[in-house]
C-alpha cells in the first residue's frame, strides 16, 4: 500500500453521503496519524471553500495514481 504524507492529494475509496462526498472525490490529506493508520482530510470546492475537515481511515482514502482523470461534479447538499 502506497504511503499517505502531509499535503498528499488523496481520493476517496468510499462514499460519506452524510457529507456530500463521492467515491473519487479528491480531498488533500493535512494531517496524518498514528503512522498513517487515518488522516485528517480537507475537501475544498473550486471556489476555494472548504465541504468538509473529516477524519478518515486508511481504507477511506488512496493516493492518487499517474493514471487518476480529474473529474468536476456539482455538490449536492447533505
Amino acid at each position: 500500500m502506497s504511503t499517505i504524507n502531509e499535503l498528499d492529494a488523496v481520493a476517496l475509496t468510499c462514499d460519506l453521503a452524510r457529507h456530500g462526498l463521492m467515491r473519487g472525490d479528491v480531498g488533500t490529506a493535512v494531517l496524518v496519524h498514528g503512522n498513517g493508520v487515518a488522516f485528517e482530510v480537507e475537501f475544498v470546492g473550486y471556489d476555494g471553500h472548504t465541504v468538509a475537515l473529516l477524519t478518515l481511515e486508511r481504507a477511506q482514502v488512496r493516493p492518487l495514481q499517474t493514471r487518476d482523470i480529474p473529474h468536476a461534479r456539482e455538490l449536492q447538499a447533505a
